[in-house]
């Protein structure tokens, strides 16, 4: 049996095209091996192994050099979350220039659109649209409720010691600069909307709709990570609430499900209770609910609260 010759190492474990083998000294018998196989027009891979999506990326925009991921391949590369009905296509968004055609190969969504410079970014190796720029192609199919939480996935503040990052993936001022850039886009008038109803601090798909559900129920606008001592940037936070009336609201996502977590959610949620603050801990039935429970428990706490105010000024006349 006749062992095919080793790929040049940069070839070992990727998939890449017939214009990099060559490149690299690949004989056209070698590609045509039976370990490798076609992954597209001119494109070749490992027989023994599935790719991944940021591999297939590559290779296609390496294939089609004048394209880069766009819409919703660029929001998974670019770590945004998705709707539950999105990201689940296999195949691989790719845009072009206006003045180009369309990407038109088996495996790819083509699209043609007004790119300015700045906003493709390179993740990686791969050329994709960075993540506001995302976020205004995807304003055309996403319910506005979803653009503005993805919008505020954009503005958040993010934590160092777990993202690696210390700065948000945008500001607002230069989202609304963006969207100025782009007068005629599909979504644009949409974009605008979600952008007014964008705030810093929704850490979470979840915690956003909490809030348009609490002000579509007519409740003020409810204070963001809210601290227990404002003043203390180290006391315990929870994701919403009104200090004025002492309420607190604390998403339970699944990300509070490690022991660890738990430990330092059950810590929380004592100094709260502990300090008499009326506290409520949502969950995902809540959401599938739209909240409507959680927000008449929230609504009876806030009348519970001006009434003992009340009281109490009545009491000092």
């Amino acid at each position: 049996m006749v062992t095919a010759r080793p790929l040049p190492e940069t070839l070992a474990k990727l998939p890449f095209t017939i214009y990099e083998a060559r490149d690299l000294g690949v004989a056209p018998k070698r590609l045509r091996a039976k370990d490798l196989v076609g992954a597209g027009r001119l494109i070749r891979a490992h027989a023994d192994r599935e790719l991944e999506l940021a591999e297939r990326a590559r290779v296609l925009c390496t294939a089609t050099p004048d394209a880069w991921v766009s819409h919703e391949t660029a929001a998974i590369l670019c770590g945004l979350g998705l709707p539950p009905w999105l990201g689940k296509d296999a195949r691989i968004h790719l845009s072009k220039p206006h003045s180009l055609p369309r990407v038109r190969r088996a495996g790819i969504i083509g699209h043609r659109v007004h790119m300015i410079p700045g906003e493709v970014v390179e993740i990686d190796g791969i050329r994709v649209t960075g993540p506001a720029r995302t976020w205004l192609d995807l304003a055309h199919e996403l319910p506005l409720p979803y653009l503005v939480a993805l919008g505020d996935q954009l503005i958040r503040i993010p934590r160092p010691e777990l993202e690696f990052r210390s700065a948000p993936f945008a500001y607002k001022e230069g989202l609304r600069l963006l969207i100025r850039q782009h007068p005629n886009m599909k979504g644009v008038e949409k974009a605008r909307l979600a952008l007014d109803e964008m705030r810093v601090g929704s850490d979470s798909f979840p915690e956003t709709f909490l809030r348009l559900a609490i002000l579509d129920a007519h409740l003020p606008e409810p204070e963001l990570q809210l601290r227990l001592d404002p003043d203390d940037p180290r006391s315990p936070a929870a994701d919403l609430g009104y200090r004025k009336y002492r309420i607190a609201v604390q998403y339970d996502g699944e990300h509070h499900r490690s022991r660890e977590q738990q430990s330092r959610d059950n810590r929380r949620d004592e100094f709260f209770i502990n300090a008499g603050w009326s506290y409520f801990k949502p969950n995902a039935d809540d959401l599938a609910d739209g909240f409507l429970d959680l927000i008449a428990r929230m609504k009876q706490a806030r009348r519970s609260s001006q009434n003992r105010s009340s009281q109490t000024t009545r009491g000092q006349i």
